[in-house]
């Protein structure tokens, strides 16, 4: 082969590799606070990000609404409607993946779940400071943790302000916004 030829064929090896590990899959929540634009880590959390962008394409978010705000804490949504009904949720319960090297730190995007280490299913919780009691530090039911699959790349003004809408009890729900915070929309910028 000539040298041109060998040139021109790295260069496509090298370009082709690039897209191969091209960025990250991100989503843009349209919320009635403002938009958040979401990076997602299916490196570390394949599982989680897979479930979440299954719920993603459903349109399943689509008019749940942050249900639990607790300032200095974390927003958590995705579960619920405006009038403080369950979504019937789809899908089962995923592996908690929370093992995986990520911190729950601000800005960050973990799944909530019950105490079962694997009950997630489509509720997920926007870190508002660094939480490492979030965090995985053991195999055991009390130290597992919560499993991080992603991180607010745009928008965090947005979250801050939900963070610090006023918050009520309404029946068994607490920390729950006076005013809903809609989630209007969640869809797939790539």
């Amino acid at each position: 082969m000539n040298k041109n030829l060998l040139i021109f064929l790295a260069f496509i090896l090298i370009f082709s590799t690039g897209s191969l590990l091209a960025a990250n899959p991100k989503v843009l929540m349209k919320t009635s606070k403002g938009d958040l634009v979401i990076e997602l880590y299916p490196d570390k959390a394949p599982i989680t990000v897979k479930n979440f962008l299954a719920y993603v394409d459903d349109k399943f978010y689509d008019g749940t609404i942050f249900h639990r705000v607790i300032k200095g804490f974390v927003i958590q949504g995705g579960g619920l409607t405006p009038e403080m009904k369950a979504k019937s949720e789809k899908r089962p319960p995923i592996k908690n993946e929370a093992n995986n090297g990520l911190k729950n730190l601000r800005g960050t995007i973990a799944m909530a779940r019950a105490m079962d280490i694997d009950s997630a299913t489509c509720q997920f919780f926007i870190n508002l400071v660094d939480n490492p009691r979030l965090d995985h530090v053991a195999n055991d039911p009390e130290r597992f943790g919560y499993a991080v699959f992603g991180k607010v790349i745009q928008g965090m003004e947005v979250v801050d302000a939900i963070a610090s809408v006023p918050t009520t009890t309404k029946g068994m729900y607490r920390d729950v916004p006076v005013e809903p915070v809609i989630i209007l929309s969640v869809t797939r910028l790539q």
